[in-house]
């Protein structure tokens, strides 16, 4: 099945051990399976079909659109970098076996048709903006599980570093680097409802409006209508109306106006006495109408006095919630767990990887992560046992997905004998059977 014939390699220290190599027969991601059979019953084809469209005309269609499509997802899934990787992955069993019945005889695609297939068919206009659209179908099945009707939206900015001339990368004095600053918009289960690549010179806040406001219509058709939202940094010198009336907290600037400090000057100052050695927190609350805004709004200043610091840490939160102080900065403070997402799709499925010269060819790049991103994490959290779903998705790769395999043909049939190490075959049963109680097919 593709394997060069030769003889078996023998070793001195070891005469009894032979050594043979059979690439085309041996892989080592076959816990990939888990996740494909989980993207079957989420209907992943009939979402390909209906938002991706082919340009190729003819019979010039070696590989289909769906295989290409997931030989992408399924290759950042597994933590590879990028479209070189399809050399060396064409023969892999798993990937072969993840792929449409035509291809499983033969090999998946190589780079240079998986390079078309990203930076020209996925750039044109309705493929990339179906891209958008795939990835929030795909996650839709999760959200209308929930029973709450209070949603919670964390949206953050990350650095998407470049080493090259790529377009619109420019240098960012808060990373110190020339980058992208793409912008994520987080729900409380992990899942990213959307991501929208920007220039490295942007603020971190520039263009939220364009990402948040269609996810929070799709959610009030769908009958939510409580709503709350954390934000890195305030929106409000650009925008009168942030969040589009939903209840929100965003820190303020790094540097407040003169009228804020002058508000909280009197708890500047540390208490005499004795130190102690747990911080000393305070918090003031007040009213403010900057020149930009149609009405006042609440500011939450948050004052920390540590031990051995001569100043205290002084924090501004802009809000619309109507809760104490200490629970307004509590809910804030719970928008760190976007930033550990973002670092596991950084680190996991490498959606910060971005190398094309042209800026929509990086952007379809981002999506394609984000898209993988989510299929791991819909596993993680739908149907993974209790005992494991708080692993990261990089433990998640290299528990489950980095599992070794053998596969056997036979006339009618393929037999894949699985190493059984961390995803023991009781395991991989478990798993099989909460995917098929999942019993939901996309409309």
């Amino acid at each position: 099945m593709g394997d060069a014939t030769c003889r078996p390699v023998r070793l001195s220290f070891n005469p009894q051990l032979r050594v043979e190599f059979r690439g085309a027969t041996v892989t080592s991601d076959a816990g990939l399976l888990l996740p494909r059979e989980l993207d079957d019953q989420l209907g992943l084809d009939a979402l390909i079909e209906h938002h991706l469209s082919d340009p190729r005309t003819g019979h010039n269609r070696q590989f289909p659109l769906r295989d290409l499509f997931r030989q992408s997802i399924y290759s950042r899934l597994a933590g590879y970098e990028d479209t070189n990787d399809a050399e060396r992955l064409a023969e892999d069993p798993t990937f072969r076996m993840l792929a449409s019945r035509e291809r499983r005889e033969t090999s998946v695609a190589l780079t240079s048709t998986l390079h078309w297939f990203e930076t020209d068919v996925l750039t044109e206009a309705r493929n990339y903006q179906g891209l958008a659209r795939l990835n929030t179908a795909l996650i839709q099945h999760a959200a209308g599980r929930s029973a709450t009707r209070r949603v919670s939206l964390d949206i953050d900015s990350s650095e998407s570093p470049v080493h090259g001339a790529q377009e619109q990368s420019a240098y960012n004095g808060h990373f110190e680097s020339v980058c992208y600053h793409p912008l994520f918009v987080f729900n409380p289960e992990g899942d990213c409802l959307a991501a929208k690549l920007r220039p490295g010179n942007v603020h971190s806040a520039d263009g939220w409006d364009e990402v948040l406001l269609p996810i929070i219509d799709r959610y009030r058709r769908r009958g939510r209508q409580s709503w709350s939202g954390r934000m890195r940094r305030s929106p409000c010198r650009r925008s009168t109306r942030p969040w589009n009336g939903a209840a929100c907290a965003m820190r303020s600037a790094s540097r407040p106006t003169t009228s804020w400090s002058g508000r909280i000057e009197d708890l500047l100052t540390r208490p005499r006495g004795r130190p102690s050695h747990a911080p000393l927190v305070r918090y003031r609350s007040f009213e403010y109408q900057a020149a930009s805004w149609d009405r006042p709004r609440r500011v939450i200043a948050k004052i920390e006095h540590h031990l051995g610091e001569l100043f205290p840490r002084v924090g501004f939160i802009v809000t619309t919630l109507a809760g104490t102080n200490r629970a307004v900065v509590r809910f804030y403070n719970q928008r760190g767990t976007a930033e550990q997402w973002i670092k596991e799709g950084k680190t996991a499925t490498h959606w910060t990887r971005l190398s094309c010269h042209r800026f929509r060819a990086n952007e379809v790049r981002l999506l394609l992560g984000v898209i993988a991103y989510n299929l791991g994490n819909l596993l993680r959290r739908l149907v993974l046992p209790v005992a494991i779903q708080s692993l990261s998705l990089t433990s998640l790769q290299q528990r489950l997905f980095k599992t070794g395999g053998r596969l056997i043909r036979h006339a009618r049939y393929f037999v894949l004998q699985l190493a059984e190490s961390h995803l023991t075959g009781r395991l991989f049963r478990q798993i099989l059977g909460r995917i098929e109680r999942l019993a939901w097919h996309p409309t």
